[in-house]
């Protein structure tokens, strides 16, 4: 098959993790007799004019068959579903995995389960010291209670909040940043699990532990082990991905009470190393077959 993709990574962020999924997909790509060239996304500049979209890039003059997109510059990503290149995942997932109030509400609307979550209201200075909702917010969701930043990633920006006092101290630290209050799942203190999706399929799972921290996130020092996902599990989160329109992404659950799965988050960008370190499967190879697929079977387009 004579095809040639891009694969996009952001090349400003520190760490090898972001190239490392580059180069995964790049190594499942030659596999397959496919070529790819890899770009920083600030090798790649979107020239819009008003007649064209265009790239500026110094290497590489053809255009590709197809990006395989590993960064969150949904802008860029668009540019090149605009210029009618197939991108996988597409921008707008992208988008809404990014924004976890989006997330949240895309989860909602296909009656997935969820946390309790209240949506902080927009604003545009610091916040009120005391705000007239804070005691429905605590009242509808008991103590402690979570404050999750719609972006942000390896868990960093969640915060476990025991007093009401606390509560107004972060909601005046967040100032005008968005943000979700959002009940604590208890019984999944310190463990969540992390499946896999490709298509309609969870390819990988794992079961992450951390007995020092609320948040499982192997960056926050939590351990890993391989996972047998049941059939509800394996259910929802596949019909979470469809949910924000990916065709690929990381769906991490809680354990409820009597370890019901409940959606913690969708990553459209998960990172597949320390799914391979704790499984021994290589979720790359999956990627690119279904992303082949979908390009023979002419299932792709032009979208914005």
């Amino acid at each position: 098959m004579n095809l040639h993709g891009w694969i996009i990574y952001n090349g400003q962020l520190s760490g090898n993790k972001f190239i490392d999924f580059a180069n995964w997909l790049k190594e499942a790509a030659s596999r397959r007799h496919i070529k790819t060239t890899i770009y920083k996304n600030n090798e790649v500049i979107s020239y819009i004019n008003h007649h064209s979209f265009e790239l500026l890039r110094e290497k590489d003059s053809s255009l590709p068959d197809f990006v395989l997109f590993t960064d969150k510059d949904i802008y860029l990503a668009r540019q090149f579903e605009l210029m009618g290149i197939p991108v996988f995942n597409n921008a707008r997932s992208i988008e809404v995995s990014d924004d976890k109030i989006a997330s949240y509400q895309a989860l909602a609307s296909y009656n997935l389960p969820i946390p309790k979550t209240i949506i902080h209201p927009k604003t545009f200075h610091h916040s009120e010291r005391r705000p007239i909702y804070i005691d429905h917010v605590i009242d509808t969701l008991s103590l402690p209670l979570i404050i999750k930043e719609a972006y942000g990633s390896f868990g960093e920006q969640v915060y476990l909040i025991h007093t009401k006092e606390d509560v107004l101290n972060k909601m005046e630290e967040l100032s005008n940043k968005p943000y979700v209050f959002q009940e604590f799942i208890t019984s999944s203190y310190g463990k969540d699990a992390r499946l896999h999706v490709v298509g309609n399929k969870v390819v990988a799972a794992m079961k992450r532990y951390n007995p020092n921290d609320f948040r499982a996130n192997i960056t926050s020092g939590g351990s890993m082990e391989a996972y047998t996902a049941n059939e509800e599990e394996a259910l929802i989160a596949i019909k979470a991905v469809k949910a924000i329109g990916a065709d690929f992404a990381g769906v991490d659950l809680l354990f409820g009470s009597d370890d019901e799965p409940i959606i913690c988050e969708v990553n459209s960008n998960a990172h597949i190393r320390n799914m391979y370190d704790a499984t021994g499967i290589d979720a790359s190879d999956f990627i690119l077959d279904h992303v082949l697929d979908k390009i023979t079977d002419g299932q792709v387009g032009k979208s914005c």
